[in-house]
């Protein structure tokens, strides 16, 4: 019989893995990412957390389209939207809250 842990690990993953593969047929455009942060990143889910996801384009016009579109298709309870330079400058910035984003964030689509 497996463990607490074993199936939150396996849900986790199965959640992760419908994720990623939904994304890319919402990518448009190089340059375009998807992320997944909060606690699903963080891997401290519990049953009533959502699914909290960074839309990064290359112009703020294509990373509010991408948005759009992921929430078009129902994949995530919020989005938030930045320009390359937007969620670089975020992610390297002084602000614990985002240095803490973004080293949790997980890449679901695009980039290297």
């Amino acid at each position: 019989m497996p463990t607490v842990r074993e199936i939150r690990a396996r849900r986790l993953a199965e959640r992760l893995e419908g994720l990623r593969a939904a994304m890319p047929s919402l990518l448009n455009a190089p340059g375009q990412e998807v992320w997944l942060f909060g606690s699903l990143a963080r891997g401290d889910w519990d049953a009533f957390s959502d699914v909290d996801l960074i839309a990064v384009a290359p112009t703020q016009h294509q990373a509010d389209e991408l948005g759009e579109r992921i929430l078009g298709a129902c994949l995530a309870d919020d989005v938030l939207c930045f320009d390359e330079q937007g969620w670089r400058r975020r992610r390297q910035g002084q602000d614990p809250l985002w240095r803490a984003i973004g080293r949790d964030a997980l890449r679901l689509a695009g980039g290297p």
